[in-house]
């Protein structure tokens, strides 16, 4: 759920062949892959850079939720996020800023299991909207790039 400290050594690296789509993730002691689906030119080795995207969503949701839930000492039994990611036009967005073009739309659904109260329920659904990933990909993000 927190940031990582910046210790001077990157956290995530990621490094692939410029015949292709695949990836080799490095984050700390874990090894992921990634890529892209056959249908746009990739071998499907690993998830899509969306899927990872959602996947950071799904998780800080999860885990934001259920320790809330935790701290409160509710009877939550278990979280499931599903997610999905899209473009839409901005006119069909009634909330949204920007009114032209198309934006970036991710479909968040959540299951609460356990025999949770009316206003429990309504508590950890506003509690998903604070996940610290949340926060980040609905604030301003500045990313600095520099050759090395």
């Amino acid at each position: 759920m927190g940031a990582n400290p910046s210790n001077g050594v990157p956290h995530v690296i990621v490094r692939g062949d410029a015949a292709g789509f695949a990836q080799q993730i490095e984050i700390g002691p874990h090894r992921l892959k990634g890529d892209e689906p056959v249908a746009v030119g990739g071998t499907d080795t690993g998830p899509s850079p969306y899927d990872f995207l959602l996947a950071a969503l799904g998780t800080c949701t999860s885990m934001t939720i259920a320790f809330y839930a935790r701290r409160k000492s509710w009877p939550l039994e278990r979280v499931t996020v599903s997610l999905h990611h899209g473009k839409i036009h901005a006119t069909d967005c009634a909330e949204c800023e920007t009114k032209v073009g198309k934006i970036d739309r991710i479909e968040r659904e959540i299951e609460l299991t356990g025999a949770l109260t009316t206003e429990q329920r309504a508590k950890l659904m506003e509690i998903a909207d604070r996940c610290p990933v949340h926060q980040t990909l609905t604030s301003e993000i500045n990313i600095r790039t520099r050759a090395v």
